[in-house]
């Protein structure tokens, strides 16, 4: 499994290059394929971070909505 620092996910925002990657609880997943997040936003949330806090504080889902993603690499700490 590939490591990724914070600038490198950072680029995979939807707006610097095609890849849409957010990160959750140390792995990255690729959410390019996703239509809720094809402007690289899903509601309030922004792709190219770590999303681990705030949808551990308040998310409407559970943390298997990533299961149907692919984990392309972790996040460096």
């Amino acid at each position: 499994m590939v490591d990724y620092t914070r600038s490198q996910l950072a680029l995979r925002n939807g707006q610097d290059r095609p890849e849409i990657w957010v990160a959750y609880r140390g792995d990255i997943y690729d959410v390019s394929r996703s239509r809720l997040w094809q402007r690289g936003n899903h509601y309030e949330h922004w792709a190219g971070q770590d999303l681990t806090r705030e949808l551990d504080e308040d998310a409407p889902h559970l943390a298997t909505v990533f299961d149907k993603f692919p984990v392309i690499g972790r996040l460096k700490s």
